[in-house]
């Protein structure tokens, strides 16, 4: 390995340490509230709000407070198990306990206490029935109260209805130590109490659970790091992509810096400080050396955080990208050292130019229909490298309505321009067919699905029909940034429908929604161009744009595009398109 990758070898095992001495003190933490709550017979939140009470008044740090905090003594007595309730333990063949609840003073539960088990009885830390029986649930299994468990067994006594939690993200304190499993639980109300039984997954269930219809349809490499036990888990495709042989195992999450081309390690440097330092998911590309050669990844990272925000799983997506990259490099690659700067030039002019005219003769301007007049500005990035796949579509139809719709194919250069054709002219062609704008995206999607010839075959989009009688706006959202609406000086983002991007799923239905619009009123679509900055997050995008909104005339849709793409500051290192609205 080089130099800079030790050292970000060396800066993960430092985020990773880090990470462990926190779970190690929310686990002494999570350890005092469960022994407070059961010696003073009160809900784990409450044990909670007390300690921290108690260490406020004492000026005694709360992991120091914690840390004297004794286990209560298991109960005197047990409650009585009917035979046949018993009998019942012993048919289930996976780990099952009988639960009793335990009230407080006004009769409320507040605990269980586990009266029997079953001889395969096991919790995660591999304690069996005789080291089980007699506690109170809170104290012997502390992370029945972070994963919910708790509160779904109150729910069982309470309601009389069955639970079925298939899987359980399950973390266990005890000890100072974490104990993370994936389980299936089953509980239903039985005589005085709960039945309750579960099952830790193996490996091979929890891949398959989560992942296997995406590998398999995509042909996808998966990944799953466990912070708190350093595990990996690797399906068979990520051995593929790696050209490593499954027999030395999967690569840790530290270590994985040493398989990256040395120009790109700073991205998995950066990477992994988005997910562990922030707990960010995260996408990324970069190259890998493997026994084949270099190839090319692109990775789609997410960290899986506890209740309190701290990472205590990594997942990765992992999709080999090389053919696709090949492909875009082919015709700079064919040209000799000596003419390729000469002609750099006039090739970015060349694909700009291709991508305005793809777009729409023009780049600008008004367009007058009944009940609305409209006005684009559509800007492609400087540098033709991060030249996209924006693009909008305004016209009127036979049957009296105005489509508008603003979208953007995923990726850069001429794979995403190529996208970006069939998305706007596949659009254009089923507009005729009357279909509302909902069945629209739906088609769309499925045109876009199937399409393999495409790299990287996603896209966003926002499709609606304005009626100029009634002025209603009846628009979908495919994974794009909401529409932006000002009336009477006040700018407020539409809520859009839930719907995915598309391209991702093979079958989707999307959701139709209606915005009354009133007369003056500005509606403006955009691309993610517009909000995205390399110095700020979504977030503060979209609150520029909405105070640009705010301050601008809006009187004309033209004027009002230029004053807001003034006030908001061009950052052209991505396409921006802006499709402004005024209601007449």
């Amino acid at each position: 390995m080089s130099r800079e990758s030790d050292d970000v070898t060396a800066r993960i095992r430092d985020r990773l340490s880090a990470l462990r001495a926190r779970m190690r003190r929310e686990a002494v933490l999570d350890e005092a509230v469960s022994r407070t709550a059961a010696r003073q017979n009160i809900r784990p939140e409450e044990a909670a709000r007390h300690l921290s009470r108690l260490a406020d008044a004492s000026g005694v740090e709360l992991p120091d407070l914690a840390a004297t905090i004794e286990p209560a003594p298991r109960p005197a007595t047990l409650p009585p198990v009917p035979g046949w309730v018993l009998a019942v333990l012993q048919a289930v063949h996976v780990s099952a306990a009988y639960l009793v609840p335990v009230v407080d003073d006004g009769d409320r539960p507040v605990d269980f206490v586990i009266a029997a088990a079953n001889e395969q009885a096991r919790d995660v830390t591999g304690r069996g029935a005789g080291e089980l029986v007699g506690e109170r649930l809170v104290q012997a299994c502390p992370g029945v109260v972070k994963s919910g468990l708790l509160e779904a067994y109150f729910r069982v006594l309470a309601e009389g209805r069955p639970l079925k939690l298939d899987p359980v993200e399950y973390v266990e304190a005890r000890e100072h130590k974490l104990w993370p499993a994936s389980l299936t639980v089953r509980a239903v109300p039985l005589h005085e109490g709960v039945l309750a039984s579960w099952r830790a997954l193996d490996e091979d269930e929890r891949l398959i659970s989560r992942w296997d219809r995406a590998q398999r349809e995509a042909e996808l490499g998966w990944a799953e790091w466990t912070l708190t036990t350093g595990r990996t888990y690797w399906t068979a495709q990520m051995y593929g992509i790696f050209g490593r042989d499954p027999a030395d195992g999967p690569i840790p999450l530290e270590e994985l810096p040493g398989a990256v081309v040395e120009a790109d390690v700073p991205l998995v440097d950066e990477l992994m400080s988005t997910l562990l330092e922030h707990g960010e998911a995260a996408d990324s590309e970069f190259r890998i050396r493997q026994r084949h050669g270099v190839r090319q990844v692109r990775t789609v990272s997410e960290p899986v955080l506890d209740d309190s925000g701290t990472p205590v799983l990594v997942r990765m997506l992992v999709q080999d990208i090389t053919r696709g990259r090949r492909r875009e490099r082919a015709l700079s690659a064919a040209h000799a050292q000596a003419i390729r700067q000469r002609r750099r030039a006039e090739e970015e002019q060349r694909v700009a130019h291709r991508l305005q005219d793809a777009i729409q003769p023009g780049h600008s301007g008004v367009l007058d229909v009944p009940g609305v007049r409209i006005a684009v500005r559509y800007l492609p990035a400087e540098d033709v490298g991060r030249l996209g796949g924006d693009w909008f579509k305004a016209r009127s139809l036979p049957d009296g309505r105005v489509l508008v719709a603003i979208g953007d194919a995923m990726g850069h250069g001429l794979a995403a321009v190529g996208l970006m054709a069939q998305m706007r002219f596949g659009l254009a062609g089923l507009a005729y067919t009357k279909a509302d704008a909902a069945q629209l995206a739906t088609w769309l999607n499925d045109l876009i699905y199937h399409n393999s010839e495409t790299v990287a075959a996603t896209g966003t989009a926002v499709i609606g029909h304005f009626d100029p009688g009634s002025r209603l706006l009846t628009w979908t959202s495919a994974g794009h940034p909401p529409p932006l609406l000002v009336r009477d000086g006040v700018a407020a983002l539409l809520e859009p429908p839930p719907g995915p991007m598309l391209g991702a799923l093979e079958s989707v239905a999307y959701e139709l929604t209606t915005t009354q619009l009133h007369p003056g009123d500005m509606l403006f679509l955009y691309t993610d161009g517009v909000i995205e900055r390399r110095d700020q997050d979504l977030d503060a995008g979209l609150k520029s744009l909405l105070e640009a909104a705010d301050d601008c005339p809006l009187e004309d849709p033209e004027a009002a595009i230029g004053c807001v793409l003034d006030r908001i500051g061009l950052d052209t290192h991505d396409d921006v398109c802006l499709l402004a609205l005024r209601i007449r």
